[in-house]
C-alpha cells in the first residue's frame, strides 16, 4: 500500500470520525432541543382543530393526531366570546407600552452613557436592579396608586405600569448598545456646533436601530403576555387583556373549553411571532454590537 493511499484513508477516516462528532455533538441536541421547543405549539394546533369526541376519547381516536379537523372551536371563539375585543386591548397595551417604555430608556440611556456626569455608572447599574424586583411584590403598591388615581379596570392601568418593568431592562440594554457607538463621531457633531438632541435624532438613533429593535421585541412581547398585573388591576371581561381572559372566561367552574382555550392561545400567539419574523435579522445583529472603531 502506497503512502498516498494511506494518506487517504486516515483523511477519510478523520473526516467519518468529525461528522459522527458533529452528529452526536450538534445535531442530535439540536433536534432535541427544537421537538421540546416546538411540541407545546403543535400540541395547540391539533386541539384547536379537534372536534370534542376527539378531545375526550383516546382510546378511539389518536391524541396527536386529528381525524375529522373542525373550525368550531374558533368560530366559537370569535363569535360566541369577546376574543377580538380581548385581542385588540391587547394589542393597544403592548403598542402603548412599547412606545412609552422605547422613548424613557431611550433619553435614560442616552443621559447615563454620553453626558458622563458623576455616579452615572452606579445610576445603570441600579435602573437594572430595579428589573430584578419580582412583579408579585411590585404589584401590591402599584394597586394602591392604581386606585387613588381613578385607573383601576381600564387599558390605562396597565399602560402606565407596565413601564415599571419594561424600562429598567431596555435602559440597560441600550446602555449597552450606545457604549458600542464611537464616541468620536459624536465629538465631530459637537463641534460642528450640533445640540445633543440633534445628534441622538441625527447621529445616535439611526445607528442604534438594532438594538432599539431589540428592546423593542423584548418590551412588546413581555406586555403581550404579562399576567399578574392584567388580573389584578382589570375585573370587567371587556377590558381583559387575552392571557387573562381566556383563563378566566373559558373555564367556567371545573369545566374546561379546552378547544377554545387552545385556539385562543394559538391566535394569541401568532401576532408575537410576526412581530419578531420581521425583525428577527436586527435582533440578531443587535446581539453583536454596533458600529466598531
Amino acid at each position: 500500500m502506497t503512502k498516498a493511499a494511506t494518506a487517504d484513508d486516515g483523511s477519510a477516516l478523520l473526516s467519518w470520525q468529525s461528522r459522527q462528532r458533529r452528529v452526536v455533538t450538534v445535531y442530535v441536541p439540536l433536534l432535541i432541543f427544537v421537538f421540546i421547543l416546538l411540541f407545546p405549539f403543535y400540541w395547540m394546533t391539533i386541539t384547536t382543530f379537534k372536534p370534542n369526541a376527539e378531545l375526550y376519547d383516546y382510546k378511539n381516536f389518536n391524541p396527536f393526531w386529528v381525524a375529522a379537523p373542525t373550525l368550531a372551536n374558533i368560530k366559537k371563539l370569535l363569535f360566541e366570546t369577546s376574543y377580538p375585543h380581548w385581542l385588540f386591548t391587547t394589542m393597544l397595551v403592548a403598542v402603548c407600552s412599547t412606545v412609552l417604555s422605547l422613548v424613557s430608556s431611550v433619553l435614560a440611556a442616552y443621559a447615563i452613557q454620553r453626558l458622563r456626569f458623576k455616579g452615572s455608572a452606579y445610576v445603570g447599574l441600579a435602573i437594572y436592579i430595579a428589573y430584578l424586583v419580582p412583579p408579585s411584590i411590585l404589584f401590591i403598591p402599584l394597586a394602591t396608586m392604581v386606585f387613588q388615581l381613578g385607573l383601576f379596570d381600564s387599558p390605562m392601568a396597565l399602560i402606565l405600569t407596565y413601564p415599571t418593568f419594561l424600562i429598567p431592562f431596555c435602559t440597560w440594554l441600550l446602555i449597552g448598545y450606545f457604549k458600542s457607538i464611537p464616541y468620536e463621531l459624536e465629538e465631530c457633531a459637537l463641534i460642528d456646533g450640533a445640540t445633543r438632541l440633534q445628534i441622538l435624532r441625527q447621529i445616535t438613533l439611526p445607528l442604534a436601530v438594532p438594538g432599539l429593535i431589540s428592546a423593542g421585541i423584548f418590551s412588546f412581547t413581555l406586555s403581550w403576555n404579562e399576567f399578574i398585573y392584567a388580573l389584578a388591576f382589570i375585573s370587567s371581561s371587556e377590558n381583559k387583556t387575552v392571557p387573562v381572559a381566556i383563563l378566566t372566561e373559558l373555564v367556567q367552574g371545573d369545566v374546561y373549553q379546552w378547544g377554545a382555550l387552545m385556539a385562543g392561545s394559538l391566535l394569541g400567539s401568532l401576532p408575537v411571532a410576526i412581530f419578531y419574523s420581521f425583525f428577527v435579522d436586527y435582533y440578531v445583529s443587535s446581539l453583536t454590537g454596533a458600529v466598531k472603531e
